[in-house]
């Protein structure tokens, strides 16, 4: 090989050289291996079947890999203590943990406990809509404090405008201006917890009170990602919707 030949290979791979750190980039972003999601669902007012495939086909969709474990106990009441949590490694191996179920008159500190302590250790989570009124019977905070928002009550289900906060935030990005929800209840959230910074908001048609209904939280070492939305099945066909909770998964993730 001559010297020109030798500068001209010089020159071309100094020349690539943002490019294949930005594919690097790209690969450590989404990750060599898939994410490791718990999905634990049940309880009462939902439809956690349908909701749980929505999920898994919308990730599949944006070409999100991830490895779903899926634990649906509970019956369709409002009070259960599921056998997943009486395990003292539950939460092992997961990346994320999304709590889509819904026992509000569960109310046992001890039980509550057992699912709060892995996630302050650092479990990730993602908390969707009837989480929020799960264990609200119970007289300790801790899991209010984990969601990052004191929910005890919703208004009418109608279609609510979305203000995006923080349109810099990955999880948000991909809320239009105009984003009006599909029906959907409206949680009014009493308390915002110290940690958690809220990424968009809407208004009570009743009050004009302004709520939010997308945030994160940061609880003790773990990522928490949570929404008010999610009650009905139109919100899970709805593509903005599923986006923002595909996002919000990798996001807790860490991805």
């Amino acid at each position: 090989m001559n010297f020109l030949n030798f500068l001209s290979m010089l020159l071309f791979a100094k020349s690539m050289f943002p490019v294949l750190c930005l594919l690097t980039l790209l690969a450590a972003a989404h990750g060599a291996e898939p994410i490791k999601v718990l999905v634990v669902t049940g309880g009462c007012c939902h439809d956690y079947d349908y909701q749980t495939k929505a999920m898994q086909l919308a990730a599949k969709k944006q070409g999100v890999d991830i490895d779903w474990t899926v634990v649906f106990e509970g019956g369709k009441g409002t009070q259960a203590k599921i056998d997943l949590y009486n395990k003292a490694d539950w939460a092992k191996g997961f990346d994320v943990v999304v709590h889509n179920e819904c026992f509000a008159d569960t109310d046992d500190p001890e039980y509550i406990r057992k699912i709060t302590q892995p996630h302050r250790q650092g479990v990730n989570a993602v908390v969707v809509h009837c989480a929020m009124h799960t264990y609200r019977s119970a007289k300790i905070d801790d899991w209010r404090e984990f969601l990052g928002v004191t929910s005890r009550k919703h208004e009418h289900q109608s279609r609510y405008p979305v203000e995006v906060l923080d349109r810099e935030n990955p999880i948000t990005k991909a809320i239009p201006a105009d984003y009006k929800t599909p029906m959907d209840e409206l949680y009014i959230v009493e308390k915002i917890w110290p940690n958690t910074k809220v990424l968009a908001t809407t208004k009570s048609e009743k009050t004009g009170e302004v709520q939010p209904v997308f945030w994160t939280n940061q609880f003790g070492k773990a990522r928490v990602f949570g929404t008010t939305y999610g009650h009905s099945n139109d919100t899970f066909t709805d593509d903005v919707f599923l986006t923002t909770l595909v996002r919000g998964i990798v996001w807790a993730a860490g991805r």
